[in-house]
């Protein structure tokens, strides 16, 4: 049996929609194969009971399928589905690379990125890469079309994840089809910001790289108390506050002293508009990890 621990991961980071992700160092999947006539799914953990074990229907079947890999496949989910956390991509990205490995097909993980997103696409509906090139690579990666440029970084990360649900398919119904030459230039040069904290290892940077004015402001209409939350993450010391991926998770970047001030500023405030929530003090960490 192999195993490999596959990263829970945070796409677009406000300014790079459809193009930013990060590796986060908690939480993550934990994947284990064994080499099997035909493929086999088991899942347990975050949300399981959720997710189909059917093969053609599991983005880790699908993996299966691409690298003509058949094996028993248990999944224990450390990455709530629905979360904006790259729950799909974490177990793609596990797969994709625990398969790899045991059938000795000699794909780089660079090669894994595509296959790896076919996966997730029987989830989200396209083959996205923004989760789970970070899920592989590690650090912070940016998509484009000629490839992935990947970022080792270590930035402080807040999540608060509530319990509710935001569905990716209905998170991208509501991003808007067209915006201003305004905006467009502000979000390019949030961006800017943004990749260039990334390479500084500077918080603020990073933070002041996440506003955006387009994308954003739509998802966030699609979380409960979001505007609360990120208020209370700013005055308890964030850099800067976005929704994670999808949603419903909302990502803070800051300094390493403020996490546990800010993780409690999120949790409370979710609290007084009567949502559940829990947060994870994590940073941008390293992508998926084989252990024999």
């Amino acid at each position: 049996m192999l195993t490999v621990r596959a990263p829970a991961t945070s796409a677009n980071l406000g300014s790079g929609f459809d193009v930013f992700g990060a590796a986060l160092e908690r939480p993550a999947d934990i994947v284990r194969v064994e080499r099997a006539e035909e493929t086999t799914i088991e899942m347990t953990g975050a949300g399981s009971e959720f997710i189909p074990e059917d093969p053609e229907k599991n983005t880790a079947g699908a993996v299966a399928k691409a690298l003509d890999a058949p094996a028993r496949i248990k999944i224990d989910k450390g990455v709530r589905p629905a979360s904006g956390l790259g729950s799909s991509a974490a177990s793609a990205a596990g797969a994709a690379l625990a398969l790899n490995e045991l059938y000795d097909r000699g794909l780089s993980r660079s090669e894994l990125v595509p296959i790896a997103a076919e996966g997730e696409a029987l989830v989200s509906g396209e083959a996205h890469q923004d989760n789970v090139a970070p899920a592989l690579l590690g650090g912070f990666t940016i998509v484009a079309e000629d490839g992935v440029t990947q970022v080792d970084s270590s930035i402080p990360l807040v999540v608060c994840l509530p319990d509710i649900v935001v569905s990716t398919r209905d998170a991208r119904r509501v991003v808007p089809e067209s915006t201003s030459v305004e905006n467009m230039v502000d979000t390019v040069g949030r961006a800017a910001t943004l990749t260039v904290g990334m390479h500084r290892e500077n918080p603020t940077m990073v933070g002041r790289g996440m506003e955006d004015n387009v994308v954003t402001p739509a998802r966030a209409k699609l979380i409960d108390g979001y505007d609360d939350v990120r208020e209370a993450a700013l005055d308890a010391g964030a850099t800067g506050v976005t929704v994670s991926g999808a949603g419903p998770g909302v990502i803070a970047a800051c300094h390493e002293a403020d996490r546990r001030a800010i993780a409690a500023s999120m949790l409370d405030a979710f609290d007084d508009v009567g949502v559940d929530s829990r947060a994870y003090q994590t940073r941008i960490g390293d992508g998926a990890t084989v252990y024999w």
